[in-house]
């Protein structure tokens, strides 16, 4: 099982200038190469004769030419600049994967100078290895920086992530790989969730986890320092002061709302054998309801589904998906009668057995049962 550890780090002066050396060099290598591939494959014009040629092995001596003609680029991590190839070749081929199942969107873009958002990916290699001492981590280029708290990492370093945020600070992710997986002791407990916008998950149990709205909480405050920011001359001092204020603000909303998610699924998973969810279509969701988009946004639904997947798959447990077109909200659990329920009625009565259901709440054990027989 892989896994990976990410922690804040604090690079002095001189290591900082060689992390931005490196993603400017990155940054190149992507774009280089990039027009590269689109002038062969102007000249070409066909899928076959281009992936003869412009392959990432052919890429890979290319960019060993061009290191011999440019020697800024022996600067930063060769590992770096390997790593920035590789996955532009995985980016074309996630693009043609997708023209082949009739979806024309995910063309690799060109990376911009502007984008404040920055990382690079070093590999773990004999000699210039990824090493955590103290609270120093060893980074190849970078020698040994410094990072505060605890990092307990297990397993074998593959590589490290070295990224910057649009608020200046900077961060390590390690991933490692042949953890041994923790599986935690047995419940017997099983759980259906409704997943929602007014409460963010309701259970077959009846228990609700309240969704906090973090971006609406900070929406009045965003609104007034991207209004300060918009008056500034772009580019200054005071202009770049400004919008530190905006990305911080930004990255709190963020860390709170990964902060609830987290502990909304680690609650879950270690009370529950098997989790049953609805497989629901969230950019569908976003198209279909315009009108509550931006609450769509701040529930993250998404990142909630993905953080039970990967965490049931951890520690040993069941999650189910329920297919989206499965009416839970408007099936008894009682009778299995189906009624005529509008989607904006919280409480209906049953025509068949007159038992009264609450929306989500029955939602939520329709999905239990589902699940449960889905499984077997």
């Amino acid at each position: 099982m892989n896994r990976s550890y990410k922690f804040r780090i604090y690079p002095n002066d001189s290591q900082q200038i060689q992390i931005q050396k490196t993603f400017g060099c990155c940054r190149y290598i992507w774009n280089h190469f990039l027009c590269l591939r689109n002038k062969t494959y102007e000249e070409n014009k066909t899928y076959e004769e281009k992936k003869s040629y412009m392959t990432y092995n052919s890429c890979s001596r290319e960019l060993t030419k061009l290191k011999k003609e440019l020697e800024w680029l022996q600067e930063p991590d060769a590992h770096a600049l390997q790593a920035s190839l590789q996955n532009l070749d995985m980016a074309f081929q996630n693009f043609f994967r997708k023209v082949k199942l009739g979806d024309t969107l995910g063309y690799p873009r060109f990376k911009s100078k502007k984008n404040r958002s920055m990382s690079y990916t070093t590999k773990y290699v004999a000699g210039n290895n990824i090493q955590i001492v103290s609270n120093f981590v060893k980074l190849p280029k970078l020698g040994s920086v410094k990072f505060r708290g605890r990092c307990d990492i297990s397993g074998r370093i593959l590589n490290a992530t070295i990224s910057q945020v649009p608020s200046g600070k900077y961060y390590c992710s390690i991933c490692c790989t042949d953890v041994e997986p923790k599986v935690l002791p047995i419940t017997g407990n099983s759980i259906g969730l409704d997943l929602g916008i007014n409460k963010l998950i309701t259970t077959s149990n009846g228990k609700t986890y309240k969704n906090h709205r973090h971006l609406k909480q900070y929406e009045l405050k965003l609104a007034n320092a991207q209004r300060v920011l918009s008056r500034k001359v772009k580019g200054s001092k005071n202009w770049n002061k400004a919008r530190i204020k905006v990305a911080k603000i930004y990255e709190k909303i963020t860390n709170q709302r990964y902060d609830t998610l987290h502990k909304v699924t680690s609650s879950l998973v270690n009370t529950n054998d098997i989790i049953c969810i609805e497989d629901l279509d969230i950019q569908s969701m976003k198209t279909k309801y315009k009108d509550i988009n931006k609450s769509i946004y701040d529930t993250a639904l998404g990142e909630l589904v993905r953080q039970l997947e990967y965490k049931c798959e951890w520690y040993g447990r069941t999650l189910q998906k329920v297919d989206r077109y499965y009416p839970s909200s408007t099936t008894c659990n009682n009778c299995g009668n189906r009624g005529d329920v509008g989607l904006r009625l919280k409480h209906w009565t049953c025509d068949s057995c007159g038992i009264q259901h609450h929306r989500d709440y029955n939602a939520a054990k329709n999905i239990l049962k589902e699940g449960l027989r889905l499984i077997g």
